[in-house]
Formats: C-alpha cells, sequence, structure tokens
C-alpha cells in the first residue's frame, strides 16, 4: 500500500518562504517520477512542479518558475519543494503526487498516488 505525507505548510507572509515536505512509503521510491500540485479555494487542482527519479530533471509551472525548486532525496524516499517569494496567489492545498503514467504530467489524472496535502497560507 503506498503511503504519501506532506508536512511543512503555514502561514507566511507576501515575500516569505516555506518548504515541503513528501514522504513516501511502501512501495519502490526511487524508480519513479514524484510531482507537487495545488488547489486554491474555489479553483481546480494544478501543476506546480515534477521531477524525474533520478534528480537530474525538473519541470515547472510558468506561475512558479524561478521562485520554487522541487529535489528530492532516494535515500530518505522524501520529495520536497522549497518555495521563495511568496505571492498571495500562491495560497492553497499542495498536494504531492506519484506515479505518473508516461503521457502530459501537467495533469492530476495521470497520477496515481496522492497525499492528504498540507496548506499553504500566504498574507499580503
Amino acid at each position: 500500500q503506498v503511503q504519501l505525507v506532506e508536512s511543512g505548510g503555514g502561514l507566511v507572509q507576501a515575500g516569505g518562504s516555506l518548504r515541503l515536505s513528501c514522504a513516501a512509503s511502501g512501495r519502490t521510491f526511487s524508480n519513479e517520477p514524484m510531482g507537487w500540485f495545488r488547489q486554491a479555494p474555489g479553483k481546480e487542482r494544478e501543476f506546480v512542479a515534477a521531477i524525474t527519479w533520478s534528480g537530474i530533471n525538473t519541470f515547472y509551472a510558468d506561475s512558479v518558475k524561478g521562485r520554487f525548486t522541487i529535489s528530492r532525496d532516494n535515500a530518505k524516499k522524501t520529495v520536497y519543494l522549497q518555495m521563495n517569494s511568496l505571492k498571495p496567489e500562491d495560497t492553497g492545498v499542495y498536494y504531492c503526487a506519484g506515479d505518473p503514467d508516461g503521457s502530459d504530467w501537467r495533469l492530476g489524472r495521470n497520477w496515481g498516488y496522492w497525499g492528504q496535502g498540507t496548506q499553504v497560507t500566504v498574507s499580503s
């Protein structure tokens, strides 16, 4: 059974930083890509970032490029999302995702496993 557990969310002022973590258990973590999505109140869940199993290749939504950094530690079975220069529009529930298929990783329906989410609130 797969389990993804996010942590690190909270309340921060605009311009601040947070680091999210996603700990995986129950499967071979190092062989698969991992991703982060977010969902703001009243909006659909959207892609934020993804990383290949090796950690060499990373992908970002245009809205976070240059401010967020995704990384992973396969020995710890953990993926991270470092968020800098946060804006109020970054507010939402952030979800970790695993087990994507071979198609478009920006689509949530193409990911097989999800964590429960962690709330990020950025005040202006």
